[in-house]
């Protein structure tokens, strides 16, 4: 039995897609089901069965002996929530009791961290432990995913094979539900086909020109393909980088919608809104030398390519993953 968390939302409903062309329907589904949007994410998906988040522990207590692995990838992930408890309550402690459980178990963990930790990147964005307890992350998300990775490296009871992985910017299929947290591929689409143009955010750093802040993007196909190879090979205990290796521009990004969708570039700058101005990443592009190391040799899927797919096998069909 496989548990994902999060599995309504957008990485792990994608997940459980992967799990099931690999040939898994032994899924236990952990989320919060309430919202309709969301839970359309999980339609047409084969799993064994689904439990409210609130309900985790008791079921993982009971289902102790059917339990092979563990990936968690629900969290609260606003960077615009700065209530910093519930961040403490959903990303920390939550995360907290299934690392104790899979330790005294010794279930096989995988779980999510985010580049989030990074902050603004002044400490480079290798994945090296040595360098988790320098970060400074921009916003409470950030604080509490590297507060956990500073946890579990200091924890002496560990399950028999741990990775935290720090997800970089991840676009693709199944983020309809989102809203302002979907990726700028999402915001893009929408914008070019309501009014045939699109908006970026300005730059307020003399050294980036407007539009040029620059991300690593990456398909969220190539996310689960990375979950997959982890869960299956149980590489090296540790926290690993995901995310292309390779920063692109938010104007790459723009462009490659409108030539998706055979439209003109039409491209405009607005202000960064005040209340995540001081908090944004200008440059984010992961170390990917740890994981390449550990046996992975899949290419990522380039920029261009995976907003063709995305806008045109998902976006424009309607299409879920």
């Amino acid at each position: 039995m496989i548990v994902v968390t999060g599995a309504a939302g957008f990485i792990g409903s994608c997940f459980v897609s992967k799990l099931n062309m690999e040939g898994h329907k032994d899924i236990i589904c952990v989320d919060e089901f309430s919202r309709p949007d969301k839970n359309k994410n999980l339609e047409n998906k084969e799993f064994y069965k689904k439990v409210d988040r609130k309900d985790f522990l008791n079921t993982l207590h009971n289902e102790k002996d059917n339990i092979k692995k563990v990936v968690h990838l629900g969290a609260r992930t606003d960077t615009t929530e700065f209530d910093k408890k519930i961040f403490d309550e959903l990303n920390l402690n939550y995360s907290k009791s299934i690392w104790e459980y899979c330790s005294s178990e010794k279930i096989p963990l995988i779980y999510a961290s985010s580049a989030a930790t990074y902050g603004a990147g002044e400490h480079g964005y290798s994945d090296n432990h040595d360098c988790i307890k320098l970060l400074k992350p921009l916003n409470p998300y950030g604080e509490s995913k590297n507060d956990f990775d500073k946890w579990a490296l200091q924890q002496k009871s560990k399950p028999p094979m741990w990775a935290g992985l720090k997800f970089f910017n991840v676009f693709g299929p199944n983020e309809y539900h989102k809203s302002r947290m979907a990726s700028v591929v999402f915001h893009a689409y929408n914008q070019i086909k309501e009014t045939g143009s699109m908006k970026l955010f300005r730059s307020h750093k003399c050294q980036y020109k407007d539009g040029e802040q620059l991300r690593d993007f990456i398909y969220v196909k190539d996310v689960v393909n990375v979950i997959y190879h982890i869960m299956s090979l149980e590489i090296k205990s540790g926290i690993y980088n995901l995310g292309t290796g390779n920063a692109r521009t938010f104007l790459d990004l723009a462009k490659s919608v409108f030539k998706a969708l055979n439209i003109k570039p039409d491209i405009s700058f607005i202000d960064t809104p005040a209340d995540i101005r001081e908090k944004y990443q200008y440059f984010t592009e992961a170390k990917m030398d740890k994981l390449k190391n550990s046996g992975y040799n899949l290419l990522f899927t380039n920029l261009e390519t995976g907003v063709e797919d995305y806008v045109n096998n998902y976006l424009e069909k309607n299409r879920y993953y």
